[in-house]
């Protein structure tokens, strides 16, 4: 199994199948994993596959590393397209969210002002009025629903927290008001005994009717590009994955597909 763990605070510029050149800001310590989820597919491993032993990087440490990329880029006359908050766990877990989001608005408006901000998040710390009124300010406030099987979610998405109810997150999703993209992960495959396929319209159907209350912006449905913690996971079909777009916008909301 290979883990890809990103550098802290800032890493990259990568090129991202769904936002473009993004420069990547991990608000988790470089050496490990901390997340509200374990899930059986993340790219970072498992959370105990790699106990963190460094510290979250502080609020001040985030905006002196950000600002000193992003003079290095203006200065080579390059900018990103995106500043997204993703890495190595939960990014709204990080006690000082809000302010750090202040921070990189202001530090986006200096050096990059055609940049958009994105956060990458599980949609756990939603009950906090302060992560909610974060999410608002950035351009993009990316939301994970991998579905709205609370079985389903126990075994794939393994959330951390013992009162997480995917119905309670449905409603902090729809609060948005359009303000959210839901970015949803398909698969295939079987972990332990357990057929983790949720393709089929089982899944999908009561999915999408989750999605005409959220009434999000934009949906992103994708699946596993890179090596999974459990190996006995698949990628859903260009064809299963176009059908459940095609669902989508029949509902009048814009898809994007990642294969």
């Amino acid at each position: 199994m290979s883990t890809i763990l990103h550098a802290s605070p800032v890493f990259g510029p990568v090129h991202s199948r769904r936002l473009g050149i993004s420069l990547g800001i991990n608000l988790m310590p470089a050496d490990g994993k901390i997340c509200t989820f374990d899930c059986i597919y993340c790219e970072c491993g498992r959370n105990g596959d790699f106990r963190p032993r460094q510290a979250r990087p502080t609020r001040g440490e985030v905006r002196s590393r950000l600002e000193e990329v992003l003079r290095q880029m203006q200065a080579g006359g390059t900018a990103p397209d995106v500043l997204t908050f993703a890495g190595n766990g939960e990014p709204t877990a990080h006690p000082d969210f809000a302010q750090i989001i202040a921070d990189t608005v202001s530090l986006r408006d200096t050096y990059c002002p055609a940049a958009r901000i994105s956060v990458l998040s599980n949609a756990t710390m939603l009950h906090r009025k302060e992560v909610f009124d974060a999410l608002m300010l950035v351009d993009n406030n990316i939301q994970k629903l991998d579905t709205v099987d609370s079985r389903y979610i126990s075994l794939v998405d393994q959330p951390q927290q013992p009162g997480y109810r995917v119905e309670t997150v449905v409603e902090r999703l729809a609060a948005f008001r359009g303000h959210v993209i839901i970015q949803t992960m398909f698969l295939q495959g079987t972990f332990g005994n357990h057929d983790v396929g949720n393709t089929s319209p089982r899944f999908v159907e009561p999915w999408l009717q989750a999605l005409k209350r959220i009434a999000p912006e934009q949906v992103m449905v994708y699946t596993v590009e890179r090596e999974t913690p459990i190996s006995t996971l698949r990628k859903a079909t260009h064809e299963q994955l176009d059908r459940i777009a095609a669902q989508v916008e029949a509902l009048g909301i814009a898809c994007s597909v990642s294969y």
